[in-house]
Formats: structure tokens, C-alpha cells, sequence
């Protein structure tokens, strides 16, 4: 199952080294360049910067999974990029 998003930002490449390295210390990642992934236990998220968004793409097993895995990335990016205010939609 797969849901996917994108939070519109100049800081994008910010974001993304952010979660990456938060993440980084609990959970593999890849970070290269404007692209990283994030392997939850119980999902996965694909990331992609440019000069005007974040994309992000999740994905896992189950719905359950995928709700999880998409609360956790939407719920740290939104602590990140308070001062956005970000109002992240999976769809």
C-alpha cells in the first residue's frame, strides 16, 4: 500500500537532511543528494527535495501500517517545520 504527499517549502533540502539524520540514529536511511529513505519497522518513506517542495511517498504491508508510517513522518516533519505550519494530506 502506498500514500504519497507533498509539503510546498524553499527549505525542502533543509527538511529532508533533518528527518533523515533524525531518523538516522534509530532506523537505516539513505540520504543522497536531493533524495533520501526512511525504513521504519513498519513502513517506508521516499523522499525528494526541489527549490519549492518535499515529496513524500509512503508505503507498507498493511492500512494499519501505512497509517503508522505516515502519522510518524507527518507528525516529526510538522515539529521540524513549526514555523511553516505544514498541513500534510496523504493520498
Amino acid at each position: 500500500m502506498n500514500a504519497e504527499t507533498t509539503f510546498k517549502t524553499e527549505q525542502a533540502q533543509r527538511y529532508l537532511g533533518t528527518l533523515c539524520k533524525h531518523f538516522g540514529h534509530k532506523v537505516p536511511v539513505e540520504l543522497d543528494g536531493n533524495t533520501g529513505r526512511i525504513d521504519l519497522p513498519f513502513g517506508q518513506c521516499e523522499l525528494a527535495a526541489n527549490d519549492a517542495a518535499l515529496d513524500m511517498k509512503v508505503s507498507a504491508e498493511n492500512k494499519a501500517d501505512l497509517d503508522k508510517t505516515a502519522q510518524v513522518i507527518a507528525s516529526h516533519l510538522e515539529r521540524f517545520a513549526f514555523r511553516e505550519n505544514p498541513q500534510i494530506e496523504w493520498h
